[in-house]
């Protein structure tokens, strides 16, 4: 029983049809119909890719709990992974799967959300006051979930739920629906996670929520709503994050491409396109890419820790993927991977789920963020019947905002400050500076993964590299550089056992003179030694770009950081030697500092928000590696 009339008529009649699932890609014509056996795995390795003919053959449902896989906090709910294993799979056109998908109302009962909007408002405010502010990250997502009981057979719902999204539900990236036996999951994600076909590596960051009730968006609110500083800033945090899991899964790294608008029935979002090639098994791309910012935060790591703190119960399949995995004509591995959300999950028994989460960053509201979690639930919930369809645009198709004038120039505007080097085209043989080329650098990650990012900036300037998490022990000596990363945390902290292990790694490079280079943690960690104390900001400098003078260079840079050293004056006698200090002339903040063998960065090179990143990475090093001795081989001679 493959065909969907066939399948349809079993639900009609009340008999469980076998796990299947129904997919209509962005802007499709047809559906996809999958069957088969649905199994589970403990692990995305052990999800089965076999050789053989072309087509899909694996579609996996990725909770959220397996980012436990890369080592990473979760509040544990037990849900598993699963897959369908595809043995059957048709092509149905889009007009005759609307004919055959029932259409009738869909009703539940006791519709309510687990958090209740005042309760949701105050986390905001907790996560904003207790964890951006306190330096634990740029940006959160916090989510809730509404619950409700579907009246009727459960999969009859979810079905006439899925027309309704196919009808109604524009700009998705995906619109599907996947019965296991045991679930169903409904949904139209807008946002593509990650994909690989012949080797190229995509992911889409989508941040910024634009919410109307018209046909199409208000022209003029959509352009007040493109240069609004919180939106902007938003997307550009998410875009950096996205980089950096792109320097982990595609060779090079990640080229930024857009941004676009995307439209749907009840919102609009902005987006980029990051694109890269990989070899990587597209399972480890899976494991690596766990999970976007879009649904989780940055840094990762520590975004997780926030959510456990915060969220106290598990998410279930709320912002985990979806994933088809398959081959192409030429045997090589595909993938595609939407994000589980804008979908409502169905027990057998009816039990109705819609997980819905808003992204914290400084900026944000407790109010504006309580209102984002019920405009990206209305579509799904207009499908169920829980709220307004989207008003019908007639026999014409919709508007399309993203095609006038003044809104592509308004996105356009958006790239105008950011650093080329991620937004051009690079050639990998391009090789850096004659002093450089060659040179050994260990990069000492402090739990952020812009360390990765840095990593290709530094390969892009001739230097090969080496990533090693804080708490790994090794040597230094075969390096000629150690550069001291990024991370979260309070730098002040004399127990927090990151800090007190970078702190003496700091320290023993300063007493063996080793060229060190320290990032935005690293630095501050660095300038605590040299005597300088870190101080929490008023206000947080996480995503934001800043024109600032650097030794009697001005140079425009991004910040991700809470706290900061300060100084009164512009040079220091220390045990390491004289230090220069690149200060800020209003409260002292120290940008950068450099003294003999030595200097630290408060601000990113790296990110996507430093046009000037590269040059002042080029800069430093001419100084810390002159041309002539590498250490690392006269070490071991």
């Amino acid at each position: 029983m493959t065909h969907l009339t066939e399948l349809l008529a079993a639900v009609a009649d009340g008999v469980d049809p076998g796990p299947f699932a129904l997919v209509r890609g962005e802007g499709g014509t047809h559906l996809e119909l999958f069957t088969g056996p649905v199994r589970a795995a403990d692990r995305l390795a052990d999800l089965p890719l076999p050789d053989g003919a072309p087509g899909p053959r694996t579609l996996a449902l990725v909770p959220y709990r397996q980012i436990t896989e890369r080592g990473f906090a979760c509040v544990d709910d037990g849900v598993p992974l699963e897959f369908l294993e595809i043995v059957g799979h048709e092509r149905i056109a889009l007009s005759e799967a609307l004919a055959a998908l029932p259409d009738v109302p869909v009703r539940t009962a006791d519709a309510a959300f687990d958090v209740a909007d005042d309760e949701y408002a105050a986390t905001v405010a907790r996560v904003l006051a207790d964890e951006i502010g306190r330096g634990e990250g740029a940006n959160f997502v916090i989510h809730r979930c509404l619950r409700a009981t579907v009246q009727g057979d459960p999969l009859v719902a979810a079905l006439a739920a899925l027309r309704r999204l196919l009808v109604a539900e524009r700009g998705a990236y995906w619109t599907f629906l996947v019965h296991t036996g045991t679930r169903i999951l409904v949904g139209a994600s807008p946002e593509r996670h990650v994909s690989v076909h012949d080797g190229l590596v995509m992911m889409n960051p989508i941040s910024g929520t634009f919410r109307h009730t018209g046909t199409a968006a208000d022209r003029s609110a959509l352009l007040r709503f493109l240069a609004d500083p919180k939106e902007v800033e938003e997307l550009y945090m998410v875009l950096d994050e996205e980089l950096k899991m792109m320097a982990t899964v595609a060779e090079h790294g990640g080229q930024v491409v857009g941004p676009y608008l995307k439209e749907m029935s009840h919102l609009a979002h902005t987006e980029y396109l990051l694109a890269g090639r990989g070899t990587r098994d597209v399972r480890e791309v899976l494991r690596e890419t766990m999970f976007a910012p879009t649904v989780t935060g940055s840094p990762m790591e520590n975004a997780c820790r926030v959510i456990a703190r915060h969220e106290r119960t598990g998410r279930r399949y709320y912002a985990g993927v979806l994933a088809l995995l398959g081959r192409d004509d030429a045997g090589r591995q595909t993938l595609d991977a939407p994000i589980l959300i804008r979908t409502a999950e169905i027990s057998p028994a009816g039990a109705l789920r819609v997980p819905v989460g808003a992204t914290l960053v400084r900026h944000s509201t407790t109010e504006g963020e309580v209102a984002e979690t019920h405009a990206k639930a209305a579509g799904v919930l207009a499908a169920l019947g829980l709220g307004p369809q989207a008003p019908a645009t007639g026999a014409e198709p919709a508007v399309r905002l993203a095609d006038d004038p003044a809104v592509r120039a308004a996105l356009a505007a958006r790239n105008a400050p950011l650093a080329r080097f991620w937004l051009e085209q690079r050639s990998p043989d391009a090789g850096g500076p004659p002093g450089l080329t060659g040179r050994r650098v260990l990069i000492v990650d402090g739990e952020d993964t812009f360390t990765g990012m840095l990593a290709h900036q530094l390969g892009a300037l001739g230097l090969a590299v080496t990533l090693r998490p804080w708490h790994a022990a090794g040597p230094v000596h075969a390096h000629d550089l150690v550069v001291v990363g990024p991370g979260p945390g309070d730098p002040g902290s004399t127990t927090a056992p990151k800090q007190r292990a970078m702190r003496t790694l700091l320290a023993g490079l300063l007493a063996e003179g080793r060229p060190t280079l320290a990032v935005c943690l690293g630095h501050q960690l660095l300038a605590g030694l040299l005597g300088l104390a870190s101080h929490r900001r008023d206000a947080p400098y996480q995503g934001l770009q800043r024109e600032v003078d650097l030794f009697g260079t001005r140079r425009r840079v991004g910040f991700y950081a809470t706290f900061t050293a300060r100084a009164d004056v512009d040079r220091l006698v220390t045990p390491y030697g004289p230090v220069e200090l690149a200060r800020d002339p209003a409260d002292g903040a120290v940008h950068a500092l450099r003294g003999r063998g030595f200097a630290g960065v408060q601000f990113h090179p790296e990110s996507v928000l430093s046009p000037d990143g590269l040059a002042v990475l080029a800069d430093l090093l001419s100084g810390l590696l002159p041309a002539g001795r590498l250490s690392g081989a006269a070490d071991h001679a």
